[in-house]
């Protein structure tokens, strides 16, 4: 997979992969790599429901339920970014078309 910034002929597109290489972009590495000396462990809460589809992401992504949270959260990053920047944010078709806005974030 390439994660060089694509070019568009009408303009610049920047993908963000929700992965190392994002990870490096927006937060020093020793943010994310802490030692168990450094780490903060968290307690929550939550339905057995969403309990339920974190167990299934972090299933079908083969990684751990911890690592879907730090995805999500750098996400919500992302478009708390955007939102900043008065952007949108949605899901795009095959021919970057808007299929679905996000709102309420």
């Amino acid at each position: 997979m390439n994660k060089s910034q694509p070019t568009c002929k009408t303009q610049k597109k920047r993908i963000i992969y929700v992965e190392s290489a994002f990870y490096s972009m927006h937060y020093p590495k020793e943010l994310l790599m802490a030692n168990d000396n450094e780490t903060i462990r968290l307690s929550l809460a939550v339905s057995p429901e969403l309990n339920a589809r974190l167990e299934l992401l972090a299933s079908n992504g083969h990684m751990s339920k911890s690592e879907v949270l730090r995805k999500a959260i750098a996400l919500f990053d992302v478009v708390a970014e955007a939102k900043s920047e008065k952007k949108r944010f949605g899901i795009l078709d095959q021919n970057k078309q808007l299929v679905t806005e996000i709102v309420g974030i």
